[in-house]
């Protein structure tokens, strides 16, 4: 149940892009490339995370907590818009979560309407196997990343 909100899918002209821009097919070739490797990415996170016994959703939902910005827990409102779906789902989410063991919630002493949401020892040792094994993923794929960039920047292949 991935529930995309709309306003995540803003069309090409709402993010100001040039409606008539001048598109060679090396941009063309280039963005495929590019869809595709990151397409590779997705299909190993995926499947490394029902390796692990969890959804990708619930991955992407621990790596978004572990990995907040001056923080070590998101709110549920937090966790619904980093992974893009409604509140209501991510409440869902969180639950899924909780009954695995792998994230408590605790009431935030600043502001007892909001509730955090902490990734557990299990849940960090979930997180710690799958991290290592998608920067290795991503270590593999970095020089496919890099000259498809440097080609959007215009810059020559080295």
């Amino acid at each position: 149940m991935n529930e995309s909100r709309p306003e995540a899918r803003s069309s090409p002209t709402r993010r100001g892009l040039a409606k008539h821009a001048a598109i060679t097919k090396t941009n063309y070739e280039a963005l495929a490339e590019f869809r595709y490797a990151l397409r590779k990415f997705l299909a190993f996170s995926e499947a490394a995370a029902s390796e692990a016994g969890l959804t990708p959703q619930q991955h992407q939902a621990l790596l978004s907590i572990k990995g907040a910005p001056r923080a070590d827990w998101l709110s549920i409102s937090q966790i619904a818009e980093r992974l893009l779906v409604r509140h209501h789902t991510a409440v869902e989410l969180v639950d899924r979560l909780a009954k695995l063991g792998l994230v408590v919630r605790k009431a935030d002493p600043d502001d007892g309407r909001r509730i955090q949401v902490h990734v557990t020892k299990e849940g960090e040792e979930a997180l710690r196997v799958l991290s290592v094994n998608h920067i290795e993923e991503l270590k593999s794929i970095r020089p496919t990343l890099r000259k498809l960039l440097r080609q959007f920047a215009g810059e020559q292949s080295r």
